[in-house]
This record gives C-alpha cells, structure tokens and sequence, in this order.
C-alpha cells in the first residue's frame, strides 16, 4: 500500500496547547498582554481528566491557543506541570480522515499514545494523540463532516 500523502488527508493547524495548572490566570494574562479572548470553554473532559478553554484574538488567526489544566491529580498533564509549571505541550491538527492520517502517521514511526474517542471541546469530534519519534506530542481531531 502505498502512503497516504499529507495534502490528501486535509492536515490543517488548529490550535497550540499549553498546559497551565489553572484556567483563570493563564486566560487573563493573555488577554491583558495580548489582546486575546476566550472564543469557546471552558470545557470539562472527563475522558481526557483536563478542563480546557480557547483564545484567540480574531476569526483571522491562524490558530487557537487551547489552555489546558488538570481535572484533577491523576490528569496527563499533571507530570508536566509538576515539572516547571506548565508550557507549550502540544501542536494539534485537523484531519479529513481520521483513521488514514493515524495509519500515516504509523508508517511514520509514530506511536499511537490514545484514541481516537469523543472529545467534548470538539462536540464529540474523535481526537486522537500520537507521539512522534522526535518525542513531540500531536493531537488529531476530526474535521467536521461536510453536509
């Protein structure tokens, strides 16, 4: 079989995640130095143990930052915010499909850490998260379905 090439799978930047060990503090500083403001969340994740929200500054952006604070001790990104304190954890992209981009990024070398379930920020859009052989984080979520 040969490889799905990336165009074909309709890879587009989303948002960056940073994990903060709460939403408030984050969110405010970023819109007082930045001008950003949330444009959807706060949303609880019980799957992912994570309470997230998104900034952005307008519908131009090219993407969204996604703050990312634990649900509580047992949360994936607690181990990073013990750590230092939180920080950029993740780039995630959209997929057109979501099971050939995780069969791509397999033939890629890439493991698979999660997924694909339900994710609530994304309406129960699939997300899935793979981790690459350069040991970055990625996160792939559904493109809407077309109608």
């Amino acid at each position: 079989m040969t490889p799905e090439m990336p165009a074909a799978l309709g890879f587009k930047l989303l948002h960056v995640g940073v994990a903060v060990p709460a939403l408030g503090p984050t969110t405010e500083m970023l819109t007082q130095l930045f001008g950003y403001r949330v444009v959807s969340g706060p949303f609880d994740d019980p799957i992912q143990r994570v309470t997230v929200n998104f900034l952005a500054k307008s519908g131009e952006d090219v993407a969204e930052i996604e703050l990312i604070a634990p649900l509580g001790s047992d949360s994936p990104i607690q181990s990073m915010l013990s750590k230092g304190g939180g920080g950029a954890y993740h780039l995630c992209f959209e997929t057109s499909d979501m099971e050939a981009a995780l069969e791509h990024a397999k033939e890629n070398r890439c493991v698979l850490v999660s997924g694909p379930v339900p994710a609530v920020a994304f309406g129960g859009r699939r997300i899935a998260w793979i981790y690459t052989p350069s040991r970055q984080l990625f996160e792939l979520v559904e493109a809407i379905a077309a109608e």
